[in-house]
């Protein structure tokens, strides 16, 4: 797990989760601090970006139901959240997306993403 391996290599870790309780193992097994927060609700995310060096970005809206029609959802979340780390001062973005491919509306929309990150968001 990143987190993990970030940790044991001297980095402080804080973890921002949808669901507090479907995250517990990292906050008691890691002891990693959880910042409850959801993408498509912008106002959940103040305070995110506060002392962070780097915020890695891993999210993807395509298993939350919107039935073939994530894109948008997918780059509304990414602008809330590069605004935001833009907006706190995070010096770094890294976003785990994939190669853009054609005929993939996925990984179209994975590239778009990182368009969007990159347009509002730090570095």
């Amino acid at each position: 797990m990143l987190a993990t391996t970030l940790a044991d290599h001297s980095w402080t870790v804080g973890c921002t989760v949808r669901d507090r309780s479907r995250a517990r193992d990292l906050e008691q097994r890691a002891g990693f601090e959880l910042h409850e927060a959801d993408v498509l609700r912008p106002e959940t995310l103040q305070g995110i970006g506060r002392d962070v060096d780097v915020a890695y970005y891993l999210i993807h809206a395509m298993g939350r139901g919107a039935r073939g029609n994530f894109a948008p959802r997918e780059h509304a979340g990414a602008e809330a959240f590069a605004a935001t780390a833009s907006r706190e001062g995070v010096g770094r973005l890294i976003y785990l997306g994939g190669l853009r491919e054609p005929h993939s509306r996925h990984l179209a929309s994975r590239h778009h993403t990182a368009q969007v990150l990159a347009e509002h968001g730090p570095p």
